[in-house]
């Protein structure tokens, strides 16, 4: 069986996971099956079956297991946000639409040859810095939670540092397989650029407190640079680095000192002041409360779980018991519905989508494509370990979307670009 014939089985497999799920989903909310359902299910299986007519043409020598995982995660993401909110569900699919456009157009534009985006690397640089920046402008951008993440332009509101990753991967990709040899030489003028940009990158994230794209971003620099010159001592240079950055953060910031303090000691025996209202609160009932709330919804899921649409996630006077569910702690909801297994079969996912991704750098016969795909593959796993390990208190909580799943646009968005991205360079390396 050639690849795009397994690729549209993985699809039409997806399809039925997806009108299965909003089916069940429907039936514990209304004891039927509705027609909005119905029609979700089938609205997912033709877009997924358009977008992989879109890479048989375009892509034809692609790895034909990348688009079924997204279609899988996908589902994932659009039932539980349907479960949790239909409105948000019927923008999520908005979003997923736009996605799957944007991944198309990016398939049939760069079909030739993608390594023309090379020779535009300086401009990725300077393109992710001034993304980062945005949000900091004046009356721009918009401050949520503490952080500035968000750029509000009209009924219009997106996250920029969703794009920044990408920007920053293929600037890493361009620069790195032109410089490669001279890095893993040590000399120090051959830095200056790489980490002019790379510095400037870590200011911007720094003033707009957003740390968890920090810690992401730091990653993948790591990640490439060893990549390239396969030189552990920067990484080991690079880590030491990192440690001394937290540890004056962690003194400078209060943010970051109160994410430290939750992810260590989430539960208080007596009571501590409370930033939220000035007063003496047991810990997990003010600054851990969400944290604590989502480890309870985890351990309420067992080993199979509630059911879908039969979790617990609303008080009895209707308020949400875990803040930003739908976004940054969509697993806390995953795993009390479908639970430990349905927690971890998405796992599964993640994990054969960062196999086939690695599988894709290996088969790369150029460095510019082995250091792209390797770079995309390893954000979407460090990306993905970072916002579970976080409401599994395995790491610091920080603020980042779960890859397909969570709520958001622009991060659907990023991450059909990212899929397009290795969808290319697998099909090059496979290409007669």
């Amino acid at each position: 069986m050639t690849a795009r014939n397994r690729e549209l089985g993985g699809v039409l497999v997806a399809g039925v996971i997806a009108g299965t799920a909003l089916a069940s989903v429907t039936i514990a909310r209304q004891s039927e099956i509705s027609v909005s359902a119905i029609s979700y299910g089938a609205v997912f299986l033709a877009l997924y079956l358009a977008a992989h007519i879109v890479v048989r043409r375009t892509a034809p020598h692609a790895d034909g297991a990348l688009l079924p995982l997204a279609a899988v995660l996908t589902a994932f993401g659009l039932t539980l946000n349907y479960r949790l909110d239909p409105d948000d569900g019927g923008r999520q699919a908005l979003w997923v639409l736009i996605g799957l456009g944007v991944f198309a157009a990016a398939l049939v534009a760069l079909r030739h040859d993608y390594r023309v985006l090379e020779s535009y690397r300086y401009l990725f640089g300077v393109a992710a810095v001034f993304l980062l920046l945005l949000p900091s402008v004046p009356g721009l951008g918009e401050r949520v939670n503490g952080v500035r993440l968000w750029i509000d332009l009209g009924p219009l509101r997106f996250q920029p540092g969703e794009l920044a990753k990408i920007c920053l991967i293929l600037f890493l990709a361009g620069y790195l397989r032109e410089k490669r040899e001279v890095l893993a030489q040590g000399r120090l003028k051959d830095f200056g650029p790489l980490l002019a940009i790379w510095g400037a990158a870590m200011l911007v994230i720094v003033q707009t407190n957003d740390l968890g794209s920090a810690l992401l971003n730091f990653g993948i620099f790591l990640a490439m640079l060893y990549v390239a010159t396969g030189k552990a001592l920067f990484v080991g240079a690079g880590l030491a680095l990192f440690v001394g950055g937290a540890a004056l953060l962690y003194n400078a910031i209060d943010r970051v000192h109160e994410r430290v303090t939750i992810w260590l000691e989430p539960w208080t025996d007596e009571r501590v002041f409370c930033a939220l209202n000035g007063k003496l609160e047991l810990r997990q009932n003010c600054a851990s409360y969400q944290l604590v709330k989502s480890l309870y919804s985890i351990g309420n899921g067992g080993f199979g779980g509630t059911g879908l649409g039969e979790g617990t996630f609303t008080s009895t006077d209707g308020t949400q018991l875990i803040p930003a569910l739908g976004t940054d702690f969509i697993y806390s909801a995953i795993a009390q519905e479908l639970g430990l297994i349905g927690a971890a079969a998405l796992l599964l996912c993640y994990m054969v989508f960062v196999a086939r991704g690695m599988r894709i750098a290996l088969q790369a016969q150029d460095g510019f494509s082995k250091l792209l795909a390797a770079g995309l593959t390893f954000g979407f796993a460090l990306q993905t370990f970072v916002i579970v390990g976080g409401v599994l208190r395995l790491v610091p909580l920080t603020g980042i979307t779960l890859p397909f799943v969570s709520y958001g646009g622009t991060s659907i968005v990023a991450n059909f670009l990212l899929l397009a991205g290795l969808l290319l360079v697998s099909n090059r390396a496979n290409s007669p």
